[in-house]
């Protein structure tokens, strides 16, 4: 029999023990209801840093963390006599990444219920609610009735998760996040599934980045922490599939706020940056594949106005106004380009993190956000610079912020002869449970 108290639980996992069942659930449940220290969980969080978790364990600690909440159920979920497949999709976080914008409701175009429980963005990588407060009016807190309603009425959602899904993983990861345990791939793969199983969806599509923009920097560790979410959603009966993305540049041309859904309006009225319209189509046909749809095309609606409608109408259900203006920043500054040549390279973390220092982002939890700040980038990949031409534009309300992101764009260029590149958003690798 397993030792149940914290410090045992700590021990076992430090000489590199396997936890059982019962240790799990119990210093989980514990830790959520105040019963196990902050310190405790701490140690034990380091403990699994250093010595890993296996499978069984991670499936455990997963549902562990479920079981501390609700989990929804949209099986039930109809629009008049027809039954509804949901299907969601999720990003590990990236830099300019809006895709989660234009998808949900380009999928929902097609029939299909799309429930996103997103959050904000803490650091460099930007945050789907952040993006779209900047809508005059929408809000991201919904009743579970509502987003229910609104799934069946509209078939696309975007909220806040509420606190009684997976509240072990909220308290956790606050904790992670001040600890330094963040970058674990038990620990990150178990946070990430613990909402999304317990949100209730029939299918996930997950897009695990990979490179300097990305949480995790190599392709061997997204790849790890791809096939052990699919393998967490396939065991708790989620069809799931994941693709690895490069993230070593930055997605489109816009890394803030307002400048993002800007940019999503583009894509959704059939224009926009190639790499986003492109990653958007891959996502939106994986999605579809999953939701029974494998002959859909769907660009097609990108092209004939209808997911353009179905984002109007998305926004709108949240009490936004899709036809407002969205907000500017009172201060620009431009930063030309030093030599003359092809953009051969643009480092995504160094442009979120100008866009972070300009406003856009936060250092803490629940910090105001700047939703006019952020980065324009005048030029992709592969694209002609020339000296003394625009390269970036800044966008803030606070212009004594300029300094500070001119330094982090420093060295985030390289401009040489032509070769061969690879754009942001490209599919590495596609993980599946076959």
């Amino acid at each position: 029999m397993s030792a149940l108290d914290a410090v045992s639980i700590i021990v076992a996992k430090r000489d590199g023990a396997e936890l059982s069942d019962a240790q799990i659930d119990h210093i989980v449940a514990g830790y959520t209801s105040g019963a196990v220290a902050e310190e405790q969980m701490s140690a034990l969080l380091m403990a699994i840093v250093w010595r890993g978790m296996s499978r069984r364990e991670i499936v455990r600690w997963t549902d562990a963390m479920i079981a501390t909440g609700t989990r929804l159920d949209f099986t039930g979920l109809r629009r008049g006599d027809a039954a509804l497949r949901t299907v969601d999709k999720h990003s590990t976080g990236g830099v300019g990444d809006k895709i989660t914008l234009p998808l949900g409701p380009l999928v929902a175009s097609y029939g299909v219920a799309v429930p996103q429980l997103s959050g904000r963005g803490l650091g460099h990588t930007g945050g789907t609610l952040d993006k779209l407060e900047a809508i005059s009016g929408w809000r991201a807190d919904l009743t579970v009735a509502q987003m229910t309603r609104q799934l069946a009425d509209v078939g696309a959602v975007v909220c806040a998760a509420g606190a009684d899904l997976a509240p072990a993983d909220r308290k956790i990861y606050a904790l992670r996040d001040v600890t330094g345990t963040v970058e674990s791939i038990p620990l990150l793969a178990s946070s990430i599934m613990s909402k999304k199983i317990a949100e209730g969806t029939a299918a996930l599509v997950l897009d695990v980045k990979t490179g300097s923009g990305a949480f995790l920097k190599t392709f061997d560790e997204s790849a790890e922490l791809a096939r052990t979410m699919v393998e967490l959603g396939t065991d708790a009966g989620v069809a799931t599939t994941a693709l690895i993305t490069d993230m070593n540049t930055p997605l489109g041309r816009t890394a803030g706020n307002a400048l993002e859904v800007a940019e999503t309006l583009e894509v959704l009225d059939g224009g926009g940056p190639a790499d986003v319209v492109d990653l958007t189509l891959t996502l939106a046909h994986e999605m579809l594949c999953l939701a029974g749809l494998p002959d859909v095309d769907p660009a097609s609606n990108l092209r004939n106005g209808r997911a353009m409608d179905s984002w109007r109408s998305m926004v709108a259900a949240q009490g936004g106004d899709p036809a407002a203006p969205l907000p500017t920043a009172r201060h620009t500054d431009v930063v030309v380009a030093e030599s003359t040549g092809i953009l051969t390279g643009l480092d995504a973390m160094a442009v979120g993190r100008a866009a972070w220092l300009l406003g856009a982002g936060r250092t803490t939890p629940g910090a105001p956000v700047q939703a006019e700040a952020g980065v324009i980038w005048h030029a992709g990949l592969g694209e002609s610079v020339r000296a003394g031409r625009p390269l970036f534009t800044l966008h803030t309300q606070t212009p004594d912020r300029f300094d500070s992101a001119r330094v982090a764009l420093a060295d985030a260029v390289e401009v040489g002869e032509p070769r061969q590149v690879t754009a942001a958003g490209t599919v590495l690798a596609r993980v599946d449970s076959t």
